[in-house]
């Protein structure tokens, strides 16, 4: 299997290296990573889509709005169509309907907006995730987080328990319909209660976990301390939960990072270092 990394969405909040650690002047710059993996029988699969074309025209169309105008102002959002998933897919040869799943981590506007965009896509969620998503939303964080217009299109939902067979420590879902054993949903429950990660086992026998929100900021993992921006700090216990659960799994993360250092490569969403190094080569 090819896996490509992606750039689906890109949010410029106002606070520069205090989110990102590393911008130099007053915008910091959060990616939207996503996954597209070619498989040899099982036609395309895409992990996440960041945002989508419906997202990008029509971002605040009324009565329900695909994204909130706080949330895209807090975050300063960039809306480019170039960054969809669809058109990324188009760029390198293929089309819509050649992507035949869609494995999310989770159903937040800014990882769902492309759903849409690939009708015929079989979509795979834990259960949980989907009902929370898609039931009534009680607070500000929940009515901001999950929006409605991003989901009502998709035709084809398949829904997973979170108990599952052990994987590196960690409880797996297996044998996700249509698709082949190498690709895994590992359920990380905190930034929402259906959080789940993706693990994939590549041709070399590595495995990639991309653990989606359950961290932000690439020195949560990989070393003996945690260490994390202050604005990612603070935007993660706004969307989280549980906090227990939610730094419980980034723990077992960072564990898992250093003792299966030659095994696994574990990244996240929104971390720009990160993608630029899976995108070139460069180890994590």
């Amino acid at each position: 299997m090819r896996i490509h990394h992606l750039n689906c969405g890109a949010d410029c909040p106002l606070g520069g290296a205090l989110f990102d650690g590393k911008s130099i002047g007053p915008l910091g710059h959060i990616v939207c990573h996503c996954l597209l993996i070619e498989t040899d029988a099982h036609g395309l699969v895409l992990v996440d889509t960041g945002y989508g074309l419906r997202d990008v025209a029509h971002p605040h169309a009324r009565p329900d709005p695909r994204i909130t105008l706080p949330w895209r102002l807090m975050l300063n959002i960039r809306l480019r169509e170039a960054e969809t998933a669809v058109r990324q897919v188009e760029a390198l040869g293929y089309a819509a309907a050649d992507v035949r799943h869609i494995v999310v981590t989770h159903l937040d506007f800014d990882h769902a907006g492309g759903l849409e965009d690939f009708p015929n896509a079989v979509v795979h969620v834990m259960a949980r995730e989907y009902d929370d998503a898609t039931g009534p939303h009680a607070g500000i964080v929940a009515r901001n987080r999950w929006r409605h217009r991003q989901l009502d299109g998709v035709g084809d939902w398949r829904r997973y328990g979170a108990r599952g067979e052990p994987w590196f420590g960690f409880e797996a879902v297996r044998d996700l319909d249509g698709l082949p054993p190498e690709i895994l949903l590992v359920p990380l429950p905190g930034h929402t209660w259906g959080h789940a990660g993706v693990a994939v086992r590549r041709d070399d026998g590595r495995w990639l976990l991309h653990a989606g929100d359950a961290y932000f900021y690439r020195g949560e993992i990989r070393g003996a301390r945690r260490r994390c921006t202050p604005g990612l700090r603070a935007y993660q216990r706004l969307m989280e939960v549980d906090a227990t659960s939610r730094l419980t799994n980034q723990e077992r993360l960072r564990a898992l990072s250093v003792a299966q250092r030659g095994a696994i490569d574990v990244t996240c969403t929104h971390d720009p270092v990160e993608l630029e190094r899976l995108q070139t080569g460069r180890p994590l």
